[in-house]
């Protein structure tokens, strides 16, 4: 059975990694606004819509028992908030939902394939939690939550590489199993190759400089930039502090809190919420709620539970 403590661990391991990291994101300019804008009015850092959308799966999953598209589409519109930091064409397809658009209409107006950035890999921790002991329904439920705002296939293969990642490691696992199952469910040639990349390195105790990682296996925001880069970053750091896993991370500069949110919630489906210092886990805004979120989850609750003020 998999343990209350592992799963708040990878939720709560999704909001340190994105609440942390989005300091370190972008150029001078971005640091700068967040610098202004990632604090709430009682100091707390503020999380990103990293956790905000991977918020609103829950929430929706927890109204319908089920991953279901509309309804979700309608709560990432509902939850939009410009300060989260959404990419532009996500933030414009959220608006045009809230304006009365359907989803299907317009999730490839602004590219003809879909989206292939990373924004349904840093949500798709949730689903490998809810669908972990029901893994013949995951593809289908990260299909569901992708193809709203992500629907280019790498878009979408990138979560449910995450999905899945989540999903094994809440098991016990052997790093060379856990690749081998990644690259054997892996679609595309590029995802195998940086998987079987990111496993040698593990394997054969070879320490890449950041350039070799960024070359390799990549930074930025698209999906096939950055998923496996959360997948090594956490798995050669499962035996280290969440903190000493992220620094890293953040180093490398880049797409730091979606691959940090990623990271970090693989790690904590590993390590569990206990391993997380809680001092620092207590500097980010609304974490009670989040963690009384995932409970809820956990348990399969059907209540609603409103975020509360800040």
């Amino acid at each position: 059975m998999i343990s209350l403590d592992r799963y708040l661990g990878c939720i709560s391991g999704l909001t340190y990694g994105d609440a942390y990291g989005a300091a370190y994101e972008g150029g001078l300019f971005e640091k700068l606004i967040w610098k202004i804008i990632g604090r709430t009015k009682k100091g707390k850092l503020r999380y990103t819509d990293d956790t905000q959308m991977s918020i609103d799966i829950a929430q929706s999953y927890l109204s319908k028992n089920e991953i279901d598209s509309d309804c979700l589409a309608e709560q990432f519109a509902k939850s939009y908030q410009y300060s989260r930091g959404y990419g532009p064409s996500a933030a414009w397809l959220l608006k045009q939902i809230k304006k009365g658009s359907h989803w299907k209409n317009i999730n490839k107006v602004k590219f003809s394939s879909g989206s292939w950035g990373n924004g349904a890999a840093m949500r798709a921790p949730v689903i490998g939690l809810i669908y972990a002991q029901r893994p013949h329904e995951m593809n289908q439920a990260i299909f569901k939550s992708s193809v709203i705002t992500h629907a280019h296939p790498l878009a979408i293969e990138g979560a449910k590489i995450i999905a899945l990642t989540v999903s094994s490691v809440l098991c016990e696992f052997s790093t060379e199993h856990l690749f081998e199952k990644l690259i054997l469910n892996s679609n595309h040639s590029i995802y195998r190759k940086k998987l079987e990349t990111a496993k040698n390195w593990i394997l054969h105790s070879v320490k890449p400089s950041q350039n070799e990682i960024k070359l390799h296996l990549g930074n930025q925001i698209q999906a096939s930039e950055s998923v496996i880069s959360a997948v090594y970053f956490a798995i050669q750091f499962k035996n280290h502090r969440l903190d000493q896993m992220l620094h890293p991370i953040f180093k490398l500069g880049g797409d730091t809190d979606t691959i940090g949110s990623m990271a970090g919630s693989i790690w904590g489906a590993i390590n569990g919420l206990n391993k997380i210092r809680r001092i620092e886990l207590d500097r980010i805004e609304k974490i009670d709620w989040i963690l009384n979120l995932g409970e809820k989850l956990y348990f399969n609750k059907q209540e609603p539970l409103n975020p509360p003020i800040e």
